[in-house]
């Protein structure tokens, strides 16, 4: 899958925002590794999104009924 640079700047902005957001807002002895892996699991969710976002338009066989 051939991903644009605009699309790696949307998945580091992801990233870090993600991970300020959980990591500053914990109190929990564990914060830096839940933060970093609550970021990595959203910037993994964003790339499926955009991979079936991306996928074929000209598919004349849509899968629904």
């Amino acid at each position: 899958m051939n991903f644009k640079p605009k699309y790696i700047v949307f998945g580091v902005l992801t990233f870090v925002i993600i991970f300020l957001m959980n990591y500053l807002g914990s109190d929990t002895p564990d914060k830096l590794s839940r933060a970093l892996l609550t970021a990595f699991a959203a910037v993994v969710g964003l790339g499926i999104g955009l991979w079936f976002y991306k996928r074929d338009k000209n598919n004349n066989h849509p899968d629904f009924d």
